[in-house]
């Protein structure tokens, strides 16, 4: 089965064509910038990869831009869009309705709908996909995969806040969590890889790129995770603050006379690694600028490797232990200073790092030394396999059925 996997945000979405039952990438690329006139259309596989500058005024357009080059010009992969069995949908926000992937009807695009306001970044955009798709591929099955979902086993103690009950029931305000569908891949993953059964092991996933979230699994289920409500909850990211005193907002709100809306777009969008350093949201330029002495810079990579290392004592406590910490997602996959300063100082709780072979980039390693009481792990994360994987499970079983 041929899957087509989207993961759309804001101005951008990801694509993947896959074929599940050999976990064959026939081709992938990305839309950037949607809505501006330079926008940046990539696609096919490299070293054949293509890149355009052009202007792609909605996600409608962009996709459409997609299946044109799935089946025209030098980057072709298919003779015809029948040649698309399925389309997995990544959402970012399932709230308290979706447990686990489901099939595309009315019902399931009036909730997602519903949810836009817990992930307006994600989920708003994630419908024109969908609304995409059925216009341009009218009569192709859709799943779509919820980050939220993995959390769903989480303990009340875990996912509510202290505030008054009332809320929780009026608004189902909640820890809900994010990246799930990365966190549930590389904590299978890592008990594959270290051939244990994953019923076995307390394990501590962390997913570290322009967002940020860790979560603690324990007998093969989340237990905790550190994005909440929404995603801005939890660690200091690229340009989300993560955690901070609520009070914080509401001085600031009084003190520059911002509106709500305001408040949101501070935190969402210019604060985290950008807000702190002024240099960028991107941990390569932050490691760059630190290298040149840049003290802001690096205030803001010591803050960051700080949040994540109390984060990890944090689910240590959870858990009563941990046996395995992964790290997954652009920064975890990539930077061998930040995973080093992370571990830092934890030598005593059993996590020792070897530098040797901590230098690695993008590919699956054991980066603890042998006489590390912890085993850490890098995993790359796949999350388009595992959105493609339960595409293929559904759409089968419908048919079937």
């Amino acid at each position: 089965m041929n899957v087509l996997v989207l993961n759309a945000g804001s101005s951008s979405v990801k694509y993947q064509l896959m074929c599940v039952e050999t976990e064959e990438v026939l081709t992938k690329g990305a839309c950037e910038r949607i809505g501006a006139e330079d926008g940046i259309f990539t696609h096919g596989m490299k070293p054949n990869e293509v890149k355009e500058i052009v202007a792609m005024p909605d996600h409608e357009n962009a996709i459409a831009r997609v299946l044109d080059c799935l089946v025209n010009g030098d980057t072709a992969v298919l003779k015809s869009l029948d040649e698309i069995d399925a389309v997995g949908h990544r959402i970012v926000q399932g709230g308290k309705y979706f447990k686990g992937s489901t099939i595309v009807n009315d019902d399931v695009i009036a909730k997602i709908d519903e949810l836009i306001e817990l992930a307006p970044l994600h989920n708003g955009p994630a419908l024109q996909g969908i609304y995409a798709c059925q216009k341009l591929m009218p009569g192709v099955p859709m799943v779509t995969v919820y980050d939220s979902a993995y959390f769903y086993t989480m303990p009340p103690k875990a996912f509510m806040y202290p505030i008054p009950y009332e809320y929780y029931e009026k608004y189902g305000i909640r820890k809900y969590g994010a990246h799930g569908t990365s966190h549930k891949y590389v904590a299978k993953r890592a008990a594959a890889f270290l051939n244990k059964d994953i019923k076995d092991l307390k394990i501590i996933t962390c997913h570290l790129g322009n967002g940020c979230s860790i979560s603690a699994i324990k007998d093969g289920i989340a237990v905790d995770t550190s994005m909440g409500l929404t995603p801005l909850d939890g660690l200091m990211m690229g340009t989300r603050s993560g955690a901070i005193d609520p009070t914080v907002v509401t001085f600031i709100m009084d003190h520059e006379g911002m509106s709500a809306e305001d408040a949101n777009t501070m935190l969402n969008k210019k604060s985290g690694l950008l807000g702190v350093s002024g240099v960028s949201n991107d941990s390569r330029d932050i490691e760059e600028a630190c290298a040149q002495g840049n003290e802001r810079a690096q205030l803001a990579f010591d803050m960051y490797c700080d949040r994540v290392k109390k984060h990890i004592g944090q689910y240590m406590a959870v858990l009563g232990g941990v046996d395995v910490i992964v790290l997954t997602a652009g920064i975890g996959e990539n930077s061998a200073v930040t995973r080093k300063a992370i571990f830092e100082g934890l030598e005593p709780l059993g996590m020792v790092l070897d530098e040797e072979r901590n230098a690695v980039r993008g590919s699956e390693r054991v980066i603890s030394s042998d006489d590390s009481k912890v085993t850490i792990l890098v995993i790359p994360t796949n999350e388009e396999l595992a959105i493609a994987q339960d595409t293929y499970e559904l759409v089968s079983a419908a048919k079937n059925a």
